[in-house]
């Protein structure tokens, strides 16, 4: 059960380490893109290239499908972001469990968006868990995790991809395991829990008030989406590859470039700036934004 790129490795380890997957449940195709053409999930995508059954249904909360499920007799349900909640009859299928993997390393960020978290937070390191399902939200009890450094430079995207890479080995490592019994739950504990809620489009807003390691961490936390965004000349201004600077000035101020980078002044110290994106225009280099705007140290980004 999984439906976006991050889940896809989960699946071709399960097919490389010789499992039987009897079907592969995903969302239901969408519109996506200008031109609202139905778009289908990356996880039935590699299913139908890998020749795997396919279901989508638009609720799984029903009967029906409860017993399509139910007449499978798997004895494992193997879920990654799949992006819907299963029910207490769903659970009780499989004969194993249902495994989920989850992108932090719990009992922190629980929730649906860890890796954004780590990152805004200021966290040094994330990770992978493997985890049996329960009715809370990734509460059930660990089998296995790995850990990584969270690099100075992260984005959501890079760490995101980083992640993706641990996600094969570690299903295979927890399947193994469970299957010669050197793998086996625990219970979350009960000290360093924390949650990671849904972002929405208006955390990416930038308060330039706030100082600029709070604000470096914003931007590459929210990097691809929802993206930091400020206001410049009464248009939406997306920022992008940033650091942390000791430049002075009123919160939003442009204070000027710096070897090809753009500081702007924050409640403490500058924002860093290395790439910049106007509404409706592409995404450029600071200088060619700094030149093409033909920014003064008098502009404001806020206002």
């Amino acid at each position: 059960m999984g439906t976006p790129d991050f889940a896809c490795p989960a699946l071709t380890a399960l097919i490389d380490s010789g499992e039987e997957v009897l079907v592969a449940v995903t969302q239901p195709d969408r519109r996506r893109g200008r031109g609202r053409k139905p778009a289908s999930p990356p996880v039935k995508v590699l299913a139908e290239t890998l020749g795997i059954l396919v279901w989508q249904p638009e609720k799984i909360r029903t009967r029906e499908f409860t017993a399509q499920l139910r007449e499978l007799k798997p004895h494992l349900f193997v879920v990654v972001a799949y992006g819907k909640i299963l029910s207490p009859a769903l659970l009780d299928i499989p004969m194993v469990g249902s495994l989920n993997i989850h992108a932090s390393l719990l009992p922190a960020y629980r929730g649906p968006a860890p890796i954004n978290w780590a990152i805004l937070n200021g966290e040094t390191r994330t990770g992978l868990t493997t985890m049996f399902q329960d009715q809370g939200v990734d509460t059930g009890p660990i089998l296995l995790s790995k850990s990584i450094p969270i690099d100075r430079s992260d984005t959501f995207g890079t760490l995101h991809d980083r992640l993706v890479d641990l996600e094969g080995e570690l299903l295979k490592e927890t399947i193994a395991g469970l299957k010669d019994g050197t793998v086996s739950p625990k219970p979350q504990p009960e000290k360093g829990i924390s949650h990671a809620p849904l972002l929405k489009k208006s955390d990416g807003l930038v308060d330039w008030t706030r100082p600029a390691k709070e604000l470096d961490r914003l931007v590459r936390g929210v990097d691809p989406w929802p993206g930091a965004h400020t206001v410049f000349r009464d248009k939406i201004l997306k920022l992008f590859g940033s650091r942390t600077g000791d430049v002075r000035g009123r919160p939003g101020q442009v204070m000027g470039l710096e070897n090809g980078l753009l500081h702007v002044a924050t409640g403490e110290g500058s924002l860093v700036l290395a790439e910049l994106q106007l509404a409706g225009q592409r995404r450029l280099p600071a200088a060619s934004f700094w030149h093409g705007q033909r920014l003064q140290s008098n502009d404001f980004f806020g206002t």
